[in-house]
């Protein structure tokens, strides 16, 4: 008999992490009205059918099943003594008291250290935290080493860490009938993250996972998890909304295409006199400026650079390039620390349609100001 093979969306993950603190910030009465509003928004926001920009960033591998069990293992007799009863308590990050709740922090040696921040680095979770967050994640986190043959999860049991893979081998199994045995679906070669589904939904593992090899794991608790990853996304939803309610052009957004938006964005940080934007590079997407002051300036046929502008904090700079499909028209300078927020080209496309308009006008009135620096007929379609 062929063992059914499931293919498990890659996008899946963070779909439901935006979704999550969607509900968190929202607070609904009704979650299942409140879901089928959202993922019909979602919907009819993209055109091309696809989900916000951070859906579509790059995975680690298939963590959103929480499973891994070998071939020939048998399948789980029963979760019964297994135990059942950790997800009453809820978290609400609006609840949560950064004065009060203390930090959790595992001593580690220096090279434990490198190793963790190397295994974490491209885990999409952490992708927008902060250095000093990605320093608590680290702290928060306690090594584990497993066994060939050792279940790290097993299906249907409560959620209680979720793990970084430094190194091993694991295989994922679910079993969808009490009477078959488990069906291999997926694997772990030696990187990936797994568990945090079960953490962030109150539900039990959807999967079983066990190590085909010696390895070695990286974990954190479940209320760790959630209050750095859910507080820290709701975080950063309600700043970028702040930030991009003070942006001109983003008034013709409506609310909840604001709050896509906000999940959108990535945070990045330069330092004096650092290069953010070079001139005549391709475009990769746009910035907002959160805090500082960004330099803009231009090299006309060779020349040196001139000043032609400065941006500060509710301003944007980058968009022009993704309009007109030119490479870079100026380079921009962090003038002083600088932090901004960060939309890629995809989701610039997918979420600022409605404002492409205002967009184009200003493009107009930065072409006026290039011939007034420059005093020649600069136009900005016809810049390569």
């Amino acid at each position: 008999m062929t063992a059914r093979q499931y293919q498990v969306p890659p996008q899946l993950e963070a779909l439901l992490l935006e979704f999550t603190v969607n509900v968190l910030v929202s607070q609904p009465a009704d979650l299942v009205a409140f879901a089928v509003q959202y993922f019909s928004r979602l919907r009819r926001g993209s055109s091309s059918n696809q989900l916000s920009p951070a859906v579509n960033s790059r995975h680690e591998s298939v963590s959103d099943l929480d499973s891994v069990i070998s071939e020939d293992e048998a399948p789980p007799k029963s979760c019964a003594s297994r135990r059942k009863s950790v997800f009453a308590e809820a978290y609400n990050p609006e609840e949560d008291d950064d004065e009060t709740l203390k930090a959790v922090v595992y001593p580690k040696s220096d090279e434990q250290r490198a190793r963790l921040a190397d295994a974490v680095r491209n885990i999409f979770l952490f992708r927008s935290l902060d250095p000093a967050q990605i320093q608590e994640v680290l702290d928060a986190m306690f090594e584990k080493k497993v066994s060939p043959g050792e279940d790290v999860i097993r299906q249907g049991d409560d959620g209680d860490n979720f793990y970084v893979i430094e190194s091993g081998h694991y295989s994922i199994f679910v079993q969808t009938d009490a009477s078959q045995s488990p069906v291999k679906v997926g694997s772990y070669d030696q990187t990936g993250s797994f568990g945090e589904l079960a953490l962030m939904y109150n539900m039990p593992r959807a999967a079983t996972i066990q190590a085909d090899s010696e390895g070695s794991l990286w974990a954190m608790d479940r209320q760790t998890f959630r209050r750095i990853v859910l507080k820290n996304a709701f975080k950063k939803r309600k700043m970028y909304e702040q930030l991009l309610e003070t942006v001109p052009m983003l008034k013709t957004l409506e609310p909840y295409e604001r709050m896509n938006l906000a999940d959108a964005l990535v945070p990045q940080s330069f330092q004096p006199g650092e290069i953010i934007i070079e001139q005549g590079d391709d475009a990769d997407g746009m910035y907002f400026v959160e805090e500082g002051t960004v330099r803009i300036a231009r090299a006309e046929h060779g020349q040196e650079e001139v000043q032609i502008n400065t941006i500060e904090k509710g301003g944007y700079l980058g968009e022009l390039a993704l309009i007109t499909k030119n490479p870079r028209a100026a380079s921009a300078y962090a003038d002083g620390p600088v932090r901004l927020a960060f939309l890629d080209r995809e989701a610039f496309e997918r979420l600022l349609g409605p404002c492409m308009d205002v967009m184009k006008r200003e493009m107009q009135h930065y072409e006026a100001e290039l011939q007034r620096v420059f005093g020649a007929s600069v136009h900005i379609a016809e810049l390569r």
